[in-house]
């Protein structure tokens, strides 16, 4: 049986706020808040490297720290908020990550902002879950709830793309320490509105996985840190066998745990459900491609193409555009022809806006090249974001929606940490291949990083053609009733 902290209490919806509104608009900008971090750091990234002299393969950490802790930490966050009650834990969240943001901006070695980012990372993977929950607390199953989540599906997958627009505007105006400062006041307002507008949920009975949730947190931490490492290093290097054979050992142990313990992090019959699972497999999917789609977009268009931060910001502002037009059209759709359709569509048009950037080169213009591909992708992204979101809240019981909405952010985050690692390691080993002997010229540098970028978005591709077959081949049904039957109980 798993050890940890024991909670005391009972299960219940709480009380619903008055003004629906103010509530769906202070979950909408938590979870911003959360997403956009994931990417306004991104367009910032050559900056901190000439700043805080990075490494390119040190670079990544600073998106795998904050993506790992996050990931690996989403299942114990929607956990402590079942059990201690979600607005509480949604309040503590959101102040980890303002000190996580504070600590970050005043950072002055690359140490220091690593840690600072792993701690916004814990913060956003209390509030993540706990936002989501707050939905399904809040909006009763039905087209309320498919209206409320098409705003936060919208939010998720456009703040992406926010948050790149918002890095090139800070980074070039001010500093890029500015793009961890901006988190401050809108934590500070939130943590003071949300014990006003947000239903109150009590906690219940239960005991936190603290096992489960170390287990799986340092498994896939030394996963990726092997996976990194195997870039600079080679797959034979004596360190990146030893992570990776460690990562192997610690996953089983917590699939181990989870199976032996009364109360586990993650109860493994979750699965059952045939739909929640392909959506959850389907996010695992749309993370890697996406991660790796944000950060060597940025670098491709700032080192190749000479952007300054300001445009490259810019030019990722289609993607919100396309995101948002995807999250409505499948907020509005999904009720009369079931969630299969729009995986399917969305995930399809993605593979394809992938493919279109595997085929880009350092003469390649931004509209000939890049415009029509990120439009794709971005428009895929916004039928996925809301058709699997509802997929994995539809009729499960208020107290295991913390869970359930977790494993969904699991899935994103941690594939997008995987992805980024993989990914990673073929553009710089492709980029190593190409470079000849001697001291390559500009020009032929930027062919050899180009060509890196490039395998990597096929490789993409196929990840993305992938989560096309899987909701192909698992997903079922059709439309959302709001009168449709709770799931059992998970735990």
């Amino acid at each position: 049986m798993a050890t940890g902290i024991s909670v005391v209490g009972r299960a219940s919806r709480g009380t619903t706020p008055r003004n629906l509104t103010l509530a769906l608009l202070v979950i909408a900008i938590a979870q911003l808040m959360v997403v956009l971090d994931t990417a306004i750091v991104n367009i910032a990234l050559p900056s901190i490297q000439r700043a805080l002299r990075f490494t390119p393969t040190g670079l990544e950490w600073v998106v795998n720290g904050y993506a790992l802790a996050f990931g690996g930490l989403l299942l114990l966050g929607g956990r402590a908020g079942d059990l201690f009650g979600r607005r509480r834990v949604f309040v503590a969240g959101v102040l980890v990550f303002t000190l996580g943001s504070l600590a970050g901006g005043f950072a002055t070695t690359s140490t220091w902002l690593i840690v600072a980012r792993v701690a916004q990372g814990i913060g956003a993977a209390i509030v993540a879950p706990t936002a989501l929950s707050l939905v399904a607390d809040t909006f009763p199953e039905g087209s309320g709830r498919n209206r409320a989540l098409g705003v936060y599906s919208a939010v998720s997958g456009a703040g992406g793309a926010l948050g790149l627009l918002l890095g090139g505007l800070i980074t070039n105006y001010l500093s890029w320490r500015w793009v961890l400062f901006v988190n401050v006041p809108i934590g500070g307002m939130l943590a003071l509105a949300a014990p006003r507008v947000l239903a109150a949920t009590h906690g219940r009975r239960g005991r936190l996985d603290l096992p489960g949730a170390v287990t799986v947190t340092t498994g896939m931490t030394l996963l990726v840190y092997g996976l990194n490492r195997a870039a600079g290093s080679g797959w034979t290097n004596n360190l990146t066998v030893a992570s990776l054979g460690a990562a192997g050992v610690l996953l089983v142990a917590f699939i181990v745990v989870e199976l032996r313990s009364q109360q586990p992090l993650m109860p493994l019959r979750i699965f059952a459900s045939r739909n929640r699972s392909g959506a959850y497999a389907i996010r695992f999917a749309i993370g890697a491609t996406l991660s790796g789609m944000l950060f060597f977009l940025t670098q491709f268009l700032q080192n190749v193409l000479g952007y300054s931060p300001l445009e490259a910001g810019l030019a990722f502002l289609p993607i919100t555009i396309g995101v948002v037009i995807g999250a409505q059209t499948a907020s509005r759709l999904i009720g009369r022809i079931g969630p299969r359709p729009l995986m399917t569509v969305g995930a399809l048009i993605g593979a394809v806006g992938l493919f279109g950037l595997s085929r880009i080169t350092e003469h390649a213009g931004y509209v000939s090249g890049v415009l029509g591909p990120v439009l794709a992708l971005s428009l895929g992204l916004g039928l996925i974001f809301v058709s699997t979101t509802i997929v994995a809240v539809a009729g499960v019981s208020p107290r295991e929606s913390g869970l359930s909405s977790a494993l969904l952010n699991v899935g994103q985050q941690l594939g997008g940490s995987l992805g980024l690692a993989v990914l990673g390691t073929v553009a710089a080993t492709v980029t190593r291949n190409q470079l000849p002997l001697g001291v390559p010229t500009h020009a032929l540098i930027n062919h050899a990083v180009t060509a890196g970028y490039r395998s990597a978005f096929a490789i993409s591709t196929a990840v993305a053609l992938m989560g096309f077959v899987v909701a192909i081949a698992v997903i079922r049904g059709r439309a959302q009733h709001t009168d449709a039957p709770a799931m059992p109980e998970v735990a």
